[in-house]
């Protein structure tokens, strides 16, 4: 399985390049792996929270600030300021009370509903590939 992440495209295939008027700063999403097994469970309901990469990453704040850049696979990605809080379908899907802590001062500070990024370096990015912060 084989994606490619390109700057101002995203993620090729994903419907963000394709919106009227796409966020630059929500090219990507990023979910870590162990929030979404905890609402999810099976892994073949981890896509329904829509987001492009499951990483098992502490996405948190103080591990990933604004600008943190990631190497994935090929790509770099750039964390942005844009939050990621879920929308209606997130909640119809794994419930009122997953959205509310992901959504809790402390769910917010651990990023468990994911982050954005935008494409710093275009490249191919693939399921397994190691995932690197850049300091």
């Amino acid at each position: 399985f084989r994606r490619v992440l390109f700057r101002s495209q995203g993620l090729v295939g994903d419907s963000w390049g394709r919106r009227e008027t796409p966020n630059p700063l929500a090219e990507v999403t990023l979910m870590n792996s162990r929030a979404i097994a905890a609402i999810a469970g099976d892994r073949d309901r981890w896509p329904l929270a829509g987001d492009q990469l499951y990483v098992d990453l502490d996405l948190g704040f103080e591990n990933l600030p604004t600008g943190a850049r990631l190497s994935l696979g090929e790509a770099v990605v750039e964390v942005t300021e844009e939050p990621h809080t879920g929308c209606a379908k997130f909640t119809s899907r794994f419930g009122l009370d997953a959205m509310t802590l992901f959504n809790s001062p402390e769910g917010r500070a651990l990023h468990l509903r994911g982050i954005y990024a935008r494409v710093v370096v275009a490249g191919h990015v693939h399921v397994g590939d190691t995932l690197c912060v850049l300091r």
